[in-house]
């Protein structure tokens, strides 16, 4: 399989992709890297890179968006932007993925404006893996839909279940509503009418009902659906209070205990890479033809690696015909 790399995104530039693609193709032996940006950076980076002969390429492109750009302004201004020609590639066949930790918005951006969704699908949106109680589970939007209509949730319902069940292995996913309160009927009218429409669907015997914020890491649910501004905000909610504790942990408990220093590095070490963002790697765009892999913006090597695995996993289960599939099996009305 063909998976291009956006090397040009990011907040370090170019060289963590390329050694996180490194990585990636010594773990992944059907893998071959497209790597898109600026030449003249990569080549002394390939150069003094130990990668596989035959699997890597390099696809120039003179542009980069920067990270504080407007989506819409970089997607006119900036056609050759290495994320907006890792799009191209992929609308045109040439690969079956790609990942970017660049801007998000630019990501989604070239997204929608390809046009190029699965059947049934009326708007993509990003999913997310967090870490709870029981393992972990899978929130979405966070991100891509700001003012979603009840059946793009449904939808989300839809593929963040086909997710879970295929890339997590959870067998029979339940899934949960974010909202302000457990009982029918709360919230506004999105909520409300988004809960009507998981009563009447196929999934309803797998859906929970309404969710609070606190149950996301209690385990209660393997789905959470919701809109794309609550769920970003949920998510760097959840990194924000990650790091904090990770902080507190290490300064006060760590120190109180005297424990020694290199056990507390290897303490420290299991928990990051158990909880920390970098061990999924990134998050996916769910709902458009092809495989896109959304990563944080600080990714380094292994960050890249675990996304570009995963972009990989997702075609090899052949992800995107099990969510048309399901997205099939909804009642017509619910389209």
């Amino acid at each position: 399989m063909r998976i291009a790399l956006d090397t040009m995104g990011g907040d370090h530039g170019p060289a963590p992709n390329v050694g996180g693609a490194a990585l990636a193709l010594a773990t992944n032996p059907d893998l071959t890297v497209v790597l898109v940006g600026d030449r003249a950076q990569l080549e002394p980076l390939l150069a003094a890179a130990s990668l596989p002969i035959g699997r890597v390429e390099v696809v120039h492109a003179a542009q980069v968006v920067e990270m504080k750009e407007k989506p819409g302004e970089a997607f006119r201004r900036k056609p050759d932007a290495s994320v907006f020609r890792a799009w191209q590639l992929m609308a045109t066949g040439q690969v079956d993925g790609l990942v970017s930790a660049g801007n998000t918005g630019a990501v989604v951006a070239g997204g929608l404006m390809s046009r190029r969704f699965l059947k049934g699908v009326h708007r993509p949106g990003i999913a997310t893996v967090m870490p709870n109680a029981k393992g972990r589970c899978v929130i979405m939007d966070v991100g891509a839909n700001v003012f979603p209509q009840p059946r793009h949730l449904l939808q989300y319902g839809v593929m963040g279940s086909v997710f879970a069940r295929y890339i997590l292995n959870i067998e029979r996913p339940t899934l949960g509503l974010m909202n302000v309160g457990e009982e029918e009927g709360k919230g506004h009218d999105l909520a409300q009418k988004t809960f009507e429409l998981f009563r009447a669907s196929p999934l309803n015997d797998r859906f929970v009902g309404n969710i609070e914020g606190r149950d996301i890491h209690r385990g209660a649910v393997d789905v959470v659906v919701t809109d794309g501004f609550t769920g970003n905000v949920m998510l760097k909610l959840s990194e924000g209070v990650l790091e904090f504790v990770l902080g507190i942990v290490n300064q006060e408990v760590i120190g109180a205990l005297q424990v020694e220093r290199e056990q507390a590095q290897l303490a420290m070490k299991a928990l990051i890479a158990k909880y920390h963002y970098s061990a999924v790697g990134g998050a996916p765009l769910l709902g458009v033809e092809g495989v896109c892999i959304i990563c944080h913006g600080s990714s380094k090597d292994n960050a890249i690696a675990s996304a570009l695995g995963v972009a990989a996993l997702n075609v090899r289960v052949k992800l995107n015909e099990k969510i048309v599939a399901s997205l099939d099996a909804l009642p017509s009305g619910d389209e």
